[in-house]
């Protein structure tokens, strides 16, 4: 029996279980099962050569992938935000390959990518579908492009295939200390009463992966999914903005609704309707940080900021003296900050500071020093201490 009739199986038999308190331990077996079988679902086969996949080079601040089901509209938006030409029709499957457009906003560069429209079962590998969402794992947000004009249900079945290979939308890592260890059992404490399962549970499911000796604390009431995707350790938490295009053909109480749904917005590519809408809409949920540098005795340089973001660094001084040159954090002394992570202006900060965006950093660096100890400027002389160490000149000729 291969992998999939075994998911098969094991779905079929969730479904036909009745849920209550004498079956959760049975069902919780049973998620730590199907957790196993997809993770070695999406393993990269050790048979043949490497197929053709829609690997992009990373550019830019930050990387947005289009996804949603064929005919959608995900290849008209990308040439409206970023001019790149991207054959559109009215038949479905026309994006065959990923195509890659830069979006030029705030002083920075969005990199976004137009991917083939997925099918139901694309995580089993139908339509290519298993290479549209390798490349959303890479992505630091999702924009999935929905038609308004079809039932609600295709968001679900859209979130349920990203979430069968491991992505977790618009979710936070659930706060739970997990480590293996050689010896000592299994230690289970937590900070406050958990409520959706209990320590019966807990040791089923770590049976189940065969773990008999680790560490457990739960900081927070979490699920036994959230104690899944813990230990299975290759979860990816991504930010997904829901796209809903062509309201032109919808009624005003429909785009009401889209409009006040969480992190939903209406557009309409035909139309141009509400694009500067989404554009700080897409600028709001990546988080960029703008950091301006400014020279001793200088003005500040508003021409090209360095970017940051919690997704590739974080927005500390040292991810930002990073990205200007691996070398500055050992020759850093201190900074000058003046914006609004800034107490007062300037502010003397170190390594650790938290920045804002717009702020503006003067980097102080540290005296150089010599391999002897000395600095730029000798403060002793060369010559040799006793008189008879000193170099004898040659005589005279007479």
């Amino acid at each position: 029996m291969g992998i999939l009739e075994k998911i098969q199986e094991i779905e079929a038999e969730m479904a036909r279980t009745q849920r209550n308190k004498a079956t959760e331990y049975h069902l919780g077996q049973l998620k730590a099962r199907l957790a196993k079988l997809r993770t070695e679902l999406q393993a990269p086969s050790s048979k043949g050569g490497p197929g053709e996949g829609f690997d992009v080079q990373k550019y830019g601040d930050g990387r947005c992938a289009l996804i949603g089901f064929p005919s959608v509209g995900k290849s008209s938006l990308l040439t409206i935000l970023t001019g790149t030409e991207s054959e559109a029709a009215a038949y479905e499957f026309t994006t065959l390959t990923c195509i890659p457009g830069v979006i030029h906003y705030n002083d920075a560069k969005i990199q976004l990518l137009d991917l083939p429209g997925i099918i139901e079962g694309a995580a089993q590998g139908k339509g290519r579908g298993r290479q549209v969402i390798a490349v959303c794992k890479s992505a630091d947000l999702l924009l999935m492009v929905l038609d308004a004009t079809k039932p609600w249900y295709h968001r679900e079945i859209l979130t349920r295939e990203l979430e069968s290979v491991g992505m977790r939308l618009n979710r936070s890592p659930p706060n739970i200390y997990f480590k293996k260890k050689k010896t000592g059992g299994v230690s289970i404490n937590s900070t406050m009463p958990l409520t959706r399962m209990d320590d019966k549970l807990i040791q089923r499911v770590l049976q189940e992966y065969k773990i008999h000796n680790c560490e457990l604390l739960f900081k927070e009431d979490c699920s036994v999914d959230d104690l899944i995707d813990v230990i299975e350790g290759n979860r990816r938490y991504v930010k997904c903005l829901y796209v809903y295009n062509k309201v032109d053909m919808c009624s005003m109480e429909e785009v009401d609704e889209i409009a006040h749904r969480p992190n939903s917005i209406p557009i309409s590519c035909s139309l141009k309707l509400n694009m500067d809408g989404l554009l700080e809409r897409i600028w709001d949920m990546m988080a960029l940080c703008r950091v301006y540098t400014k020279k001793v005795g200088h003005k500040p340089d508003f021409s090209e900021p360095v970017v940051l973001t919690n997704d590739r660094g974080g927005t500390t001084m040292e991810a930002m003296c990073k990205q200007i040159h691996n070398t500055l954090t050992r020759e850093f002394k201190y900074a000058l900050v003046w914006g609004v992570s800034s107490k007062h202006m300037p502010q003397r900060v170190g390594l650790t500071h938290q920045l804002a965006d717009e702020d503006v950093v003067q980097v102080v660096k540290a005296k150089v020093q010599a391999e002897d100890g000395r600095g730029r400027f000798k403060t002793t002389s060369d010559k040799p201490l006793r008189i008879a160490d000193r170099e004898k000149k040659a005589a005279l000729k007479t």
